[in-house]
C-alpha cells in the first residue's frame, strides 16, 4: 500500500510568536491526515460512529527532526503498517515539500515529523471491537 497525502499548509494560528509550528499541532496534522484517508477509503467518521465502529488512538511514539514555519507547504501521510482483529498500527509523517518555479518536476521533501500511531476499534460504549471486515479489506488494498 502506498502512503495517502494530505496536504497542508502552515497558517499563523499553527505557530508561536517566532513562526515556528507549535509541536502539538502536528498532531492534529496526523490525525487529519487520518480521518482524509479513511475518507478516501468511503467511510465518514460519523457513519462509522452511528454503526458503532470508533478508532482512538491507543498509543503514540513521534519524533521531531524538524520545524515547519509560517506559510510552508507540508503533507501529512498515513501508511497502514499493521493490523489486528480490533487495532491498527500507521505509520505517519509530516514533510514539507517544495517545487521549483522553473520545473515543476523538481520536487524536494524534508521530513518534519515521524511517528508510529497504534489506534484501536471500540463500540459506541468504549470498549475493544472487531474491526469490521469490509473496513479490513479495503484498507489492505
Amino acid at each position: 500500500m502506498m502512503a495517502f497525502e494530505w496536504p497542508l499548509r502552515v497558517y499563523i494560528e499553527d505557530t508561536d510568536a517566532g513562526g515556528i509550528v507549535f509541536y502539538a499541532n502536528y498532531l492534529r496534522y496526523m490525525e487529519r491526515a487520518r480521518s482524509e484517508w479513511l475518507r478516501s477509503l468511503g467511510f465518514e467518521q460519523q457513519a462509522l460512529m452511528q454503526a458503532g465502529v470508533r478508532f482512538v488512538v491507543r498509543d503514540l511514539n513521534i519524533r521531531y527532526r524538524k520545524a515547519a514555519v509560517l506559510d510552508d507547504q507540508i503533507v501529512a501521510t498515513t501508511e497502514l503498517a499493521e493490523i489486528t482483529k480490533a487495532g491498527m498500527t500507521l505509520n505517519q509523517t509530516v514533510i514539507r515539500r517544495s517545487e521549483s518555479a522553473e520545473k515543476t518536476e523538481e520536487r524536494t521533501e524534508e521530513l518534519l515529523v515521524d511517528a508510529q500511531v497504534r489506534v484501536a476499534c471500540i463500540n459506541n460504549e468504549g470498549r475493544p471491537a472487531a474491526i469490521p471486515a469490509d473496513i479490513v479489506a479495503l484498507m489492505k488494498t
